[in-house]
């Protein structure tokens, strides 16, 4: 008898050994909901990550920091002197550019300063140090959002370890697998969730960096082309007064000779 009992065991162990697993359909709604508030958190972040990148893969081009025809207006007004209507031209709000608030910043540095247009291209640079730091805080939330996804993975996972410890201390004897499935949910799908979204954000974050300095670079030679039209000069004229040459540019007067000198 006992060994019969043994034997029909055997069997059935044997049975549900073989049989197939039964397949567990899910779809990615039901896998963010496995992920609790944290895992709708992570989402949240996602789309975040992808409105950013998109604005800064429109804003990151040369054609939208220096547009052509505030290139050719400026360059026009420039090469003939006409630094008050640049000036204007860049602090209109109709032009207002990464190119148009470099150039209007180093123009009226140069115009209060004593040195004239002799700072120009230290005033550039400074301006363009600014301008490329505003720049790059859209930038800067891409890599935030890079940082902090697998964070909240991690955090997740925390959460849903301590849930498991917490069933298992109140559970009455055995733990049925059932009693721990959400809490090991959460702390699975979070985690992955996590790195489905740091790992593209990072690889943008890189990618949108270098654009970004490439395009810096790229407006700061149309900057330093432009201020080649204003090298050397002194300081700018005030408003209803012609620009005063460049210095050792005045004509020098002619001296009477000495046939021309007659005595009183």
């Amino acid at each position: 008898m006992i060994l019969s009992s043994l034997d029909l065991i055997s069997a059935t162990v044997a049975q549900v050994a073989a049989a197939p697993p039964e397949s567990v359909d899910k779809s990615l709604l039901d896998y963010i909901q496995s992920g609790g508030p944290i895992g709708f958190v992570i989402v949240l972040l996602s789309f975040g990550a992808v409105g950013l990148i998109i604005t800064q893969l429109v804003k990151l081009r040369v054609t939208h920091l220096a547009p052509p025809d505030e290139r050719e207006n400026l360059e026009s007004l420039l090469s003939r002197g006409d630094v008050r209507e640049a000036v204007k031209f860049c602090e209109d709000p109709a032009n207002d550019s990464f190119l148009s608030r470099v150039m209007g910043a180093a123009l009226v540095r140069c115009a209060r300063s004593p040195f004239g247009f002799l700072e120009l291209k230290s005033a550039l640079e400074e301006a363009g140090q600014l301008e490329t730091t505003r720049l790059a805080r859209g930038t800067d939330l891409v890599g935030l959002i890079a940082s902090v996804a697998p964070m909240l993975g991690l955090l997740g996972t925390v959460v849903g370890m301590v849930g498991a410890f917490d069933t298992i201390s109140l559970s009455e004897g055995v733990t049925r697998p059932d009693q721990l499935a959400g809490s090991i949910s959460v702390a699975l799908i979070t985690t992955v969730m996590g790195l489905i979204v740091a790992i593209p954000a990072t690889a943008a974050y890189t990618f949108l960096r270098n654009r970004m300095d490439g395009c810096v670079a790229s407006v700061a030679e149309i900057t330093e082309a432009m201020a080649g039209h204003l090298e050397g000069g002194g300081k700018p004229a005030p408003a209803g007064q012609p620009q005063r040459p460049p210095q050792g540019a005045q004509a020098r007067q002619p001296q009477p000779t000495a046939r021309e000198v007659r005595p009183a």
